[in-house]
């Protein structure tokens, strides 16, 4: 499957929607006097020019890798999505403009049974294009999809809403349309936030997906001989081009050459079931000599007195030299971590004269 060519697909899906959408809505409010449909009308052009605006990013996000640019261009999908949602608010503000203007010089709408009929027919077609852009959203991976989706239902719901305005004016005479233009802006501005916001979180860097971390993992832990996978961290180039890096724990016996083997087994195989292409680094365990399972059977338990420390691992001792190390990882609540590590190393380091103890706080990323 071309994932580029479905994404403009759908895309001209929605803009041939859209357009036809925005040409009925422009009718019925010319002819019915109606600001509230004229701004829907507006509402649905600001979505073709997000389409389009998909359309572009879509086709600039699917080009290679080159010098340059060496992880792709895919993060252009997300200044994209950042695109629409500027289109998204720029369009609620100026509709926010017009609908207090029409509080303070109203103009009685006229309505009529067809113009009606128009109106819940351009609900419906815009619940089935918001459940077309979202399912076909998940299916590619597209940020941008998914906004649109969003935007979408949203509209239906707007546009729902100008029809009960229809339906009251048309039967009780009331005039609605400067206070449901208002309702209407503020929705179009509320999906406009969400859908920056999401777009930033995506460039600031969000934690990765719980279903696709613990995959990996157990699928780390499913091969002979690892013991555990910790330190996962995943970066998102794009909707479909993904790194990471992660921590194997093995046995301190395994040679070099038993390590690459095993290596590269795994790569391949974690690529070709979550497209996320993985650096391993490894920790070794030794905790086969009493000395060692004494001293890690102690560290286990001091660590268990903080509930604020959600792991410990990549645990090792160096009985010659006597040294000792570990990583724990905090709750990001947690405001002393250095303070509770420093508490930790004098412990240790009076239990088990002449060790040295080496703590590392590590972060949470995706445990």
């Amino acid at each position: 499957m071309d994932r580029t060519k479905e994404i403009v697909k759908v895309s001209f899906a929605g803009i041939i929607t859209n357009v036809l959408l925005a040409g009925f809505k422009a009718a019925v409010g010319l002819a019915a006097h109606s600001t509230a449909v004229l701004l829907d009308a507006v509402n649905n052009l600001s979505d073709v020019l997000s389409s389009v605006i998909t359309i572009i990013g879509t086709k600039l996000a699917g080009r290679g890798a080159d010098r340059e640019h060496p992880y792709g261009h895919g993060r252009v999908e997300y200044i994209t999505s950042g695109v629409v949602s500027i289109v998204v608010l720029a369009a609620g503000a100026a509709s926010l403009k017009e609908s207090f203007s029409k509080i303070i010089k109203p103009v009685a709408p006229k309505f009529t049974a067809v113009s009606a009929v128009v109106i819940a027919a351009a609900v419906i077609a815009k619940v089935l294009l918001g459940k077309y852009f979202l399912s076909s959203s998940k299916r590619l991976s597209s940020a941008s999809l998914k906004a649109s989706g969003a935007d979408a239902l949203g509209d239906a719901v707007i546009t729902g809403a100008t029809f009960v305005s229809a339906i009251i004016n048309m039967t009780l005479g009331l005039n609605l349309e400067g206070l449901l233009g208002v309702v209407i802006s503020l929705f179009i501005l509320k999906a406009g936030y969400e859908m920056i916001r999401e777009t930033l979180d995506s460039l600031i860097g969000v934690r990765a997906d719980a279903e696709i971390t613990e995959n990996i993992r157990q699928k780390l832990c499913s091969y002979d001989g690892v013991r555990g996978a910790y330190d996962l961290i995943l970066h998102s180039y794009g909707p479909a081009e993904s790194f990471g890096s992660v921590h194997i724990e093995l046995d301190d016996h395994l040679t070099v050459r038993e390590l690459d083997a095993l290596t590269r087994r795994i790569v391949p195989e974690i690529y070709s079931e979550t497209g996320v292409l993985l650096t391993i680094g490894v920790y070794a365990a030794n905790t086969s000599d009493e000395q060692s399972k004494v001293i890690n059977d102690a560290v286990n338990d001091l660590v268990g007195k903080y509930p604020q420390i959600i792991q410990l691992h990549g645990f090792y001792v160096d009985c010659s030299a006597k040294h000792c190390s570990f990583d724990i990882v905090f709750d990001y609540s947690e405001p002393d971590k250095q303070g509770i590590a420093d508490k930790l190393r004098a412990e240790l380091t009076e239990m088990f004269e002449g060790y040295s103890f080496y703590i590392n706080i590590d972060r949470d990323f995706s445990v």
